[in-house]
Protein backbone atom coordinates (compact mmCIF):
# COMPACT_ATOMS: atom_id res chain seq x y z
CA UNK A 1 0.00 0.00 0.00
CA UNK A 2 1.04 3.46 -0.93
CA UNK A 3 2.51 5.06 2.34
CA UNK A 4 0.00 8.13 2.08
CA UNK A 5 -3.34 6.16 2.04
CA UNK A 6 -4.37 5.13 5.28
CA UNK A 7 -6.96 2.86 5.01
CA UNK A 8 -8.89 3.91 7.93
CA UNK A 9 -8.94 7.72 6.93
CA UNK A 10 -12.08 9.07 4.81
CA UNK A 11 -10.94 9.38 0.72
CA UNK A 12 -11.25 13.23 1.56
CA UNK A 13 -8.45 13.46 4.02
CA UNK A 14 -6.23 11.91 1.55
CA UNK A 15 -3.81 14.63 0.34
CA UNK A 16 -3.88 13.34 -3.23
CA UNK A 17 -7.83 13.52 -3.26
CA UNK A 18 -7.63 17.20 -2.05
CA UNK A 19 -5.27 18.05 -4.27
CA UNK A 20 -7.01 16.41 -7.41
CA UNK A 21 -10.35 17.94 -6.77
CA UNK A 22 -9.40 21.41 -6.27
CA UNK A 23 -7.21 21.01 -9.46
CA UNK A 24 -10.36 19.74 -11.48
CA UNK A 25 -12.45 22.56 -10.28
CA UNK A 26 -9.83 25.14 -10.23
CA UNK A 27 -8.45 23.82 -13.12
CA UNK A 28 -11.53 23.33 -15.32
CA UNK A 29 -12.55 27.47 -14.27
CA UNK A 30 -9.22 28.69 -15.25
CA UNK A 31 -9.44 26.39 -18.53
CA UNK A 32 -12.82 28.40 -19.21
CA UNK A 33 -10.79 31.79 -18.58
CA UNK A 34 -7.73 30.70 -21.03
CA UNK A 35 -10.23 30.01 -23.69
CA UNK A 36 -11.41 33.26 -23.45
CA UNK A 37 -8.44 34.76 -23.95
CA UNK A 38 -6.73 32.75 -26.25
CA UNK A 39 -9.89 33.38 -28.81
CA UNK A 40 -10.65 37.00 -28.33
CA UNK A 41 -6.60 37.95 -28.32
CA UNK A 42 -6.44 38.42 -31.79
CA UNK A 43 -9.63 39.77 -32.47
CA UNK A 44 -8.07 42.52 -29.52
CA UNK A 45 -4.87 43.12 -31.52
CA UNK A 46 -6.27 42.93 -35.04
CA UNK A 47 -7.08 46.99 -34.47
CA UNK A 48 -4.01 47.57 -33.06
CA UNK A 49 -1.94 45.56 -35.68
CA UNK A 50 -3.52 47.40 -38.16
CA UNK A 51 -2.41 50.64 -37.14
CA UNK A 52 -5.56 52.33 -38.89
CA UNK A 53 -6.84 53.54 -34.93
CA UNK A 54 -7.80 57.58 -34.85
CA UNK A 55 -6.33 59.25 -31.70
CA UNK A 56 -9.78 59.06 -29.85
CA UNK A 57 -9.97 55.16 -30.75
CA UNK A 58 -6.49 55.08 -29.41
CA UNK A 59 -7.73 56.62 -25.57
CA UNK A 60 -10.89 54.62 -25.88
CA UNK A 61 -8.59 51.25 -26.22
CA UNK A 62 -6.40 52.43 -23.62
CA UNK A 63 -8.72 53.97 -21.49
CA UNK A 64 -11.71 50.25 -21.79
CA UNK A 65 -8.48 48.51 -20.99
CA UNK A 66 -7.88 50.31 -17.74
CA UNK A 67 -11.15 50.04 -16.65
CA UNK A 68 -11.69 46.73 -17.59
CA UNK A 69 -8.97 45.55 -15.48
CA UNK A 70 -9.98 47.40 -12.42
CA UNK A 71 -13.33 46.19 -12.74
CA UNK A 72 -13.23 43.05 -14.03
CA UNK A 73 -9.49 41.93 -12.92
CA UNK A 74 -9.25 43.11 -9.47
CA UNK A 75 -12.87 44.11 -8.09
CA UNK A 76 -14.81 41.08 -10.29
CA UNK A 77 -11.31 38.04 -10.25
CA UNK A 78 -9.40 39.16 -7.21
CA UNK A 79 -11.75 40.22 -4.48
CA UNK A 80 -14.46 37.96 -5.43
CA UNK A 81 -14.99 35.30 -8.24
CA UNK A 82 -10.96 33.79 -7.87
CA UNK A 83 -11.13 33.21 -3.81
CA UNK A 84 -14.56 32.02 -3.75
CA UNK A 85 -13.45 29.43 -6.63
CA UNK A 86 -10.71 27.87 -4.62
CA UNK A 87 -12.73 28.21 -1.33
CA UNK A 88 -15.60 26.28 -2.94
CA UNK A 89 -12.65 23.38 -4.19
CA UNK A 90 -11.66 23.00 -0.91
CA UNK A 91 -14.84 23.21 0.72
CA UNK A 92 -15.58 19.94 -2.52
CA UNK A 93 -12.58 18.25 -1.82
CA UNK A 94 -13.06 18.03 2.02
CA UNK A 95 -16.85 17.05 2.12
CA UNK A 96 -17.18 15.56 -1.47
CA UNK A 97 -20.42 14.22 -3.11
CA UNK A 98 -20.35 12.17 -6.49
CA UNK A 99 -22.03 14.53 -8.78
CA UNK A 100 -20.27 17.57 -7.75
CA UNK A 101 -16.93 15.68 -8.35
CA UNK A 102 -18.37 15.40 -11.96
CA UNK A 103 -19.50 19.24 -12.02
CA UNK A 104 -16.48 20.44 -9.68
CA UNK A 105 -15.64 23.71 -12.25
CA UNK A 106 -19.86 24.78 -12.23
CA UNK A 107 -19.86 24.08 -8.66
CA UNK A 108 -16.70 26.22 -8.17
CA UNK A 109 -18.13 29.07 -10.20
CA UNK A 110 -21.16 29.13 -7.92
CA UNK A 111 -23.40 27.89 -10.81
CA UNK A 112 -25.11 25.04 -8.95
CA UNK A 113 -25.42 23.77 -4.98
CA UNK A 114 -24.88 27.52 -4.02
CA UNK A 115 -26.77 29.86 -1.97
CA UNK A 116 -30.04 31.56 -3.89
CA UNK A 117 -28.73 34.64 -3.84
CA UNK A 118 -25.41 33.02 -5.54
CA UNK A 119 -27.14 31.23 -8.03
CA UNK A 120 -29.42 34.31 -8.95
CA UNK A 121 -26.08 35.93 -9.19
CA UNK A 122 -23.86 34.06 -10.92
CA UNK A 123 -26.64 32.65 -13.72
CA UNK A 124 -27.14 36.36 -13.96
CA UNK A 125 -23.81 37.15 -14.84
CA UNK A 126 -23.30 34.23 -17.13
CA UNK A 127 -26.03 35.35 -19.01
CA UNK A 128 -25.06 38.82 -19.45
CA UNK A 129 -21.74 38.00 -20.37
CA UNK A 130 -23.24 35.61 -23.12
CA UNK A 131 -25.75 38.44 -24.41
CA UNK A 132 -22.87 40.84 -24.50
CA UNK A 133 -20.95 38.26 -26.60
CA UNK A 134 -23.56 38.05 -28.87
CA UNK A 135 -23.90 41.78 -29.11
CA UNK A 136 -20.08 42.79 -29.57
CA UNK A 137 -19.64 39.64 -32.11
CA UNK A 138 -21.46 42.60 -34.58
CA UNK A 139 -19.89 45.12 -33.99
CA UNK A 140 -16.66 45.93 -36.84
CA UNK A 141 -12.90 47.04 -36.45
CA UNK A 142 -11.47 48.45 -34.51
CA UNK A 143 -14.44 48.83 -32.08
CA UNK A 144 -14.74 44.67 -31.41
CA UNK A 145 -11.03 45.10 -30.97
CA UNK A 146 -11.14 47.90 -28.43
CA UNK A 147 -14.06 46.21 -26.14
CA UNK A 148 -12.06 42.79 -26.74
CA UNK A 149 -9.05 44.41 -25.53
CA UNK A 150 -10.22 45.30 -22.30
CA UNK A 151 -11.72 42.11 -21.90
CA UNK A 152 -8.88 39.73 -22.85
CA UNK A 153 -7.09 42.47 -19.92
CA UNK A 154 -9.54 41.86 -17.43
CA UNK A 155 -9.65 37.64 -18.10
CA UNK A 156 -5.58 37.56 -18.29
CA UNK A 157 -5.51 39.41 -14.68
CA UNK A 158 -8.39 37.31 -13.46
CA UNK A 159 -6.40 33.61 -14.56
CA UNK A 160 -3.44 35.22 -13.16
CA UNK A 161 -5.30 36.04 -9.99
CA UNK A 162 -6.78 32.31 -10.07
CA UNK A 163 -3.45 30.69 -10.77
CA UNK A 164 -2.22 32.52 -7.18
CA UNK A 165 -5.43 31.58 -5.82
CA UNK A 166 -4.63 28.41 -6.47
CA UNK A 167 -1.64 27.82 -5.20
CA UNK A 168 -2.66 29.75 -1.90
CA UNK A 169 -4.99 27.15 -1.14
CA UNK A 170 -2.91 24.22 -1.82
CA UNK A 171 -0.62 25.39 0.73
CA UNK A 172 -3.12 25.48 3.31
CA UNK A 173 -3.50 29.46 2.56
CA UNK A 174 -6.82 30.37 1.11
CA UNK A 175 -8.16 33.98 1.31
CA UNK A 176 -11.44 33.56 3.93
CA UNK A 177 -14.50 34.25 1.84
CA UNK A 178 -17.76 33.21 2.28
CA UNK A 179 -18.25 29.70 0.06
CA UNK A 180 -22.05 30.86 -0.30
CA UNK A 181 -23.05 26.90 0.15
CA UNK A 182 -26.92 26.26 0.60
CA UNK A 183 -28.00 25.33 3.91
Amino acid sequence: MHPTVSPRRPLSSQPWFVVSVVLWGTGGVMLLVAQGIIRLYPLAIEPVLAGTMTDFQWFAYFAWVVFNTFVEGYRGFQKGFSPRVVVRAIHLAKRPRWWLLLLAPLYCMGLIHATRRRLIASWSLLIGIVSVVMLVRNLGQPWRGIIDGGVVAGLTYGFVVLGVCLVRGLAGRAVEVDPDLPE
